[in-house]
This record gives structure tokens, sequence and C-alpha cells, in this order.
């Protein structure tokens, strides 16, 4: 029996797991690999690939990288390489339905999220900013709504209070990928049946702006805390420190739940254990931040070095910041 020639679609490093995976198999054949254009970077604006192409070239897989999915010229050199299957995991565009009907067993995608919770961009910050105690991988196929196709196979993980949106994501590309070889076999044999997702708890995970990292010390420590865990390392939780002559932007990468009450946004504590800062309901311990313009480091390297004292208000800060 020759082997299953799939096609892949995917940008980010999410999906990297998944391709290799793919090229692991001896029964499959990946024919090409398609990911979004070079986008400039870095303070010189060089182009850089997305790290699905290094990893195509890395295997040695041909690449494609169509501006726009509905590029009717890219669309035809997908039928060209008659594929049996198509495989997206966080590719950046919703196909049309044109792209859907080329391969003869349709096309999966991997989703990390446990469908229909959390449809969109990014399910993974999404469930830890709304405290869900889980989440995992779903493989559906696609139809042409935003992540609305039928579920093949679904996977949970815990969120573990240790987690951020890093580890979370690391763990669930690399569950995506193992089960990922396993469901294609068994729904190409067609021992799975597709099965809709439920008409209820459908909930959409917006795509994330660096103000959604802003910290709103009004809030409870819980709520706050969350929201540290879910934009680390991207787009990154802040606050601002009062200075003179005006508030620094601080970066708050590590904190967790403490005790202690006080005005939102008051710091309580600044020593060696680290900087506790009062919020609308409980506190924060602070662990690891980071000021504009200097390098990550410990609460307690921050406490020597720099004049954190309690009493001082971050939200006042935030304000005179002007920008709350």
């Amino acid at each position: 029996m020759s082997p299953l020639r799939i096609i892949f679609m995917g940008t980010a490093r999410l999906a990297c797991a998944s391709l290799e995976a793919l090229t692991r198999e001896p029964g499959f054949s990946v024919a090409a690999v398609v990911t979004q254009p070079d986008r400039p970077k870095g303070r010189a604006l060089h182009p850089q690939p997305p790290p699905v192409k290094e990893c195509a070239l890395g295997a040695k897989l041909p690449v494609l990288q169509p501006l726009r999915a509905r590029d009717e010229t890219f669309i035809g050199e997908l039928r060209r390489l008659q594929p049996d299957l198509v495989v997206v995991a966080a590719y950046g565009q919703i196909l049309p339905q044109s792209i859907l009907d080329i391969p003869r067993f349709g096309c999966l995608n991997v989703h990390t999220s446990l469908l229909p919770k959390y449809r969109g961009a990014a399910p993974i910050q999404w469930a830890i900013l709304e405290g869900e105690s889980e989440t995992g991988v779903t493989i559906m196929k696609m139809d042409a709504g935003l992540d609305t196709g039928n579920i093949l196979t679904q996977q949970a993980t815990p969120i573990y209070a240790e987690d951020d949106a890093q580890t979370l994501h690391d763990r669930l590309a690399q569950i995506g990928a193992d089960l990922l070889v396993p469901t294609i076999r068994d729904f190409v044999a067609g021992k799975i049946t597709p099965r809709p997702q439920p008409a209820g708890g459908v909930s959409h995970a917006r795509k994330l702006t660096k103000e959604d990292g802003r910290l709103d010390w009004t809030l409870p420590a819980r709520v706050l805390w969350n929201r540290i865990r879910a934009l680390t390392p991207w787009p990154g939780a802040f606050t601002h420190l009062p200075d003179q002559p005006q508030p620094h932007l601080l970066k708050i990468w590590r904190a967790e739940l403490a005790a202690g009450s006080g005005a939102p946004g008051e710091i309580l504590q600044a020593d060696k254990t680290g900087i506790i800062v009062a919020c609308g309901r409980e506190a924060l311990r602070v662990l690891e931040l980071q000021r504009e313009g200097g390098r990550r480091m410990s609460a307690v390297e921050f406490v020597a070095g720099h004049p954190v004292k309690p009493g001082a208000n971050l939200l006042a800060a935030d304000r005179a910041s002007g920008k709350q």
C-alpha cells in the first residue's frame, strides 16, 4: 500500500511537534509544507522565517508560502499535489471550502483546547486567564467555520499552578503530536466516526494584545495571578513603579498568591521573601520582575538595587503614567 500523501499547514512553533511526528511515521508521506510568508523582525526588520518553515527545511520538505490561502494560484498548486489528507496546526488563516474539498479524506486540525471551549486564536492563554483546571487538544475534521468542525479525538491535561502559557504550550504541542498519528490512522481506516461539537459550552479565545497585559490591581489576587501566568511570555503582564520624574514600566514574570490586605496596588512588603502587593481582594507576592530597559531578575535582587518601599502604590503609578 502506498503511503498516505499529506500536506501540512502550520506557522507557529506549536505546529512543529506535529509536523515532526508526521515525518517520522513510515505510512505517511509529507508532500509539502504550507506556512505563512517570512515577516520582518528585530530592530533591523530583516525577514525571518516562521518556525514551521525552519522545521520543514530541516527535514528537506518542499515549502509553500502564499500570502493568502484563498489565492487561486495557490489552490491550483494544492490540487496538483493531489493530497490524500491536509493536516493543519496553528496556521493562522481560515481555509476556504475550495481547499477543504481537495483531499479525499478532508482536512484535520490540531486545536489546543477541548472544543467547543476556546475556539479561536489564543486558546492556551484564555484557558489560564479564565481559571480553568484543565484543557487539552482536540483533533477535528475541519469545516468552513472557525474551529467548528466535527470532533475526531480529544485528550485532556490538568493546568497546574506552576504552569504559564509557555509550559502549557509546550505540553499541548507534544500531546497534539502524540494524538495526531493514531487519530489519522484510525480515521483513514474508518474506525472513527466524527461527532458534532456540543451546542452548549461554546467560548471564543480572541487574539491577545499588549494592552491585555496591564494589571488592574482592583481585581482579586487570583484573577491577576492567572493573568500573569496566561500572558507569560507574551505579551507579558505589566504595571508601573512609582519613580521620578515619571513612573517606570515594570514587567511581572512570576508571582504567587499571598495573604495581606490594603489599598489596591499598595506595596505591603518588600524584602527577601518577595514584593507583596495588595489587590482588590487578598494579595500577590511578586517573585520575578523586570524594569523597562533592564534584565529579568528575582524580587530579592530587585529590592536590593531599587528603592521599593512599603506604602508605595502601583495602581497610582499606573494612573500617573497617563494610560489608565
